[in-house]
Parts: structure tokens; C-alpha cells; sequence
């Protein structure tokens, strides 16, 4: 069945396993808290210094806040450094709002395309609403316009959301319903098949395009 181009499924039959045991998920937790608080201490001066530089432009706030769903569906605030103006999305909420300098400064397109805008998330990590690896937060409205072409998106909930994922390293920015069904079927894969080891591949990964400078 087809919806506006794109394919339907009903998957209200398939069941999932979360490919972590409980000590995995436990050493996986204990690990998000010692990176994401070492994280925050030695990029504090980095963080404080960008902070600075967004305050210094005085076209508005600093820091951009969002809910978004995170594990067993429970609603989080999520954290970032604000790359484009508050009214970007003032009609309709946008799947990837277009950050260029028709909407940005030079410095918030620098910080979003090497995304050091993301920084902050790191005290979501903290506090425990998201991970280091994981599968992208969401909001609201998109996951019920997903679970509209697959009722698979459920599954997400088993896992918390994630600064980085195998969907964010190879499907990029989520700009399209077909982009974001194929982040699904990747976080689904990543949710079977998950592993401290597999995490720690994820993080190098995308720790070297970072330092690189690869684009995803």
C-alpha cells in the first residue's frame, strides 16, 4: 500500500529484540556518564568560548531548546547552541530547516556544518535523557506522520536517543519521509545488533569525520 509515493507497511506482527544484555546497557550507561562529564569539563573552555561569541552577535538567544521523545516515549527537552532564527519555523515544523546565511550568521553555519552546535547535548547525556549512541531524537508530530507509513517506529522506544548512530554516520540529515524511513530500518538494525563493541566503532567513526571535517 502507498501513501503520497511512499510505502505503507504494516508491521503490528513484528517483534524485536534489543540485541544489549542488561549488563551491556548498564556498562553502556556507566560509560555515557564518565565520556559525557569528562566531555563537559575538558570542552568546557570550548563551549564557554562559543557561548560568548553567540552572545557578542546579539541576534538572539544562545541556546536552542526543543522537546523531543525519548526512551519508552517519554518527552525530553533537548539542548543545542541556536544556529537560525527563532522563526524559521513559524508555519509548519520542518523535517531539516535549511541553515544558510539567508537565515544564519557566518558563525552559526560554521558551528551547525561541523556540528559543534550539538555540544550541549552532552548534558542530556548527563542527566540521562539521550546517550552518546543511539538512534536521533524526534519530535512529536514526525514520529506520528512515521508511524503512519511504519508502525516499526515502537521499537525505537526500547532504546534511548543518541548524539550519533549508524543512520546519522551513512543516511546524513533526514530531510525527506524516505530518508527518515531508511533511518528507522538503520536504528532497527542497530537495536538487534547493538553491542558495547559496536558503540565504540560508532564513536571512533564519528569522531574521525569530525576532526576531518567529513560532512553527515
Amino acid at each position: 500500500m502507498k501513501k503520497k509515493g511512499i510505502i505503507v507497511q504494516n508491521n503490528n506482527d513484528i517483534t524485536i529484540k534489543d540485541g544489549m544484555g542488561a549488563w551491556q546497557r548498564w556498562a553502556k550507561r556507566a560509560s555515557d556518564i564518565v565520556c559525557s562529564l569528562s566531555g563537559l569539563v575538558i570542552l568546557s573552555p570550548l563551549i564557554l568560548g562559543i557561548a560568548l561569541l553567540m552572545k557578542m552577535q546579539r541576534n538572539g538567544p544562545v541556546f536552542f531548546s526543543q522537546e523531543r521523545i525519548g526512551y519508552g516515549g517519554v518527552p525530553f527537552t533537548i539542548y543545542k547552541f541556536r544556529t537560525m532564527t527563532t522563526m524559521i519555523e513559524d508555519s509548519v515544523p520542518q523535517l531539516v530547516a535549511k541553515c544558510d546565511h539567508t537565515n544564519s550568521t557566518p558563525l552559526e553555519v560554521f558551528l551547525r556544518s561541523h556540528h559543534l552546535d550539538e555540544l550541549p547535548q552532552l548534558w542530556n547525556v548527563l542527566r540521562g535523557d539521550m546517550s552518546l549512541v543511539g538512534p536521533r531524537p524526534e519530535r512529536r508530530y514526525f514520529i506520528e506522520k512515521i508511524m503512519e507509513c511504519d508502525a516499526r517506529y515502537k521499537f525505537i522506544y526500547m532504546m534511548k536517543p543518541g548524539l550519533t548512530s549508524e543512520a546519522t554516520l551513512y543516511n546524513g540529515y533526514t530531510d525527506t519521509m524516505e530518508k527518515m524511513l531508511k533511518r528507522l530500518s538503520m536504528d532497527l538494525h542497530y537495536l538487534e545488533t547493538r553491542s558495547l563493541w559496536l558503540d565504540t566503532k560508532i564513536l571512533f567513526k564519528t569522531a574521525a569525520n569530525l576532526i576531518t571535517g567529513k560532512k553527515f
